[in-house]
């Protein structure tokens, strides 16, 4: 009973820790986007609210398989995760978080297409892309059967990669920021890791902006790897038409779109026809 008492307890602590990340990650850069690009965001409050209630249900989703597998690492040793340095050489640190990088980009690339499959994109899918344009609240606005695929495969890593415990909190925290950023509508990384020459192999907004113009393309998280290799790498986005719908954004009170509205331009006079 009392091994159940704490197993409950990590699933439900593992929740609650998810949902606060959740809620700082995504909450703190909506705020970003809202000083760096003011109206970027504006009419969206309705959309907004609904990814924060799919991205909160989604936490338990993510939380308690990561909870049971805290409660088992702790109380039995259960999985590979260590947390004596010297257990492995140093330079595996590094080498581990990266290993931990791919193949969770593996599996989130062909997890992905699977999800773009007609039925299971109407059955679950479509809950995401129903962001138009998706917003830094999007990070986790995901259909129950979606989240299950992505909160597995950390827990299923860690029974078969050894990570020390500070590269697994590395891991997480770009799990986060790159789920937060990749949907936030702007580019928030220096222009060297997406218009250069790493840019050709890594992916962040300008990337993930292009999927979600055209759904067919631009399936991975981290690496352009399989979408080049599947010719499905359909290049980068263009925040182009969103910051522009944005700067419009000028006249009060328009109902709908968070008391802001289009400026559209005069129509044009027609000229009086001259009588025969």
């Amino acid at each position: 009973m009392t091994a159940l008492f704490a197993l409950a307890a990590s699933a439900v602590a593992m929740t609650l820790i998810v949902g606060v990340r959740y809620l700082i990650a995504s909450g703190g850069f909506a705020l970003a986007t809202r000083l760096r690009h003011p109206g970027l965001y504006a009419g969206l409050d309705r959309q907004m609210r609904t990814e924060i209630g799919w991205s909160l249900a989604s936490t338990a989703i993510y939380g308690v398989p990561a909870g049971i597998v805290a409660w088992g690492w702790r109380a039995h040793g259960w999985t590979r995760i260590y947390d004596d340095i010297h257990a492995f050489p140093i330079w595996y640190l590094p080498v581990s978080v990266l290993l931990y990088l791919i193949a969770h980009d593996t599996w989130f690339y062909w997890t992905h297409r699977w999800m773009h499959r007609p039925a299971m994109f109407r059955r679950a899918h479509a809950v995401h892309h129903a962001s138009r344009p998706p917003t830094a609240w999007a990070a986790m606005a995901f259909h129950p059967i979606e989240a299950v695929t992505g909160a597995v495969v950390i827990p299923l890593l860690v029974f078969l990669i050894p990570i020390h415990i500070a590269a697994l909190g590395l891991v997480l925290t770009i799990m986060t920021v790159m789920g937060v950023t990749n949907h936030m509508g702007w580019e928030v990384f220096p222009r060297v890791l997406w218009a250069g020459r790493l840019g050709d192999w890594l992916i962040t907004a300008s990337h993930h902006q292009r999927h979600h113009e055209r759904y067919g393309c631009n399936f991975g998280l981290y690496f352009r790897f399989w979408d080049r290799l599947c010719g499905t790498d359909g290049g980068l986005g263009d925040f182009g038409r969103d910051h522009a719908r944005a700067r419009r954004r000028a006249v009060p009170g328009s109902a709908g779109t968070g008391g802001v509205a289009p400026v559209r331009p005069p129509a044009p006079r027609r000229r009086p026809r001259r009588a025969a």
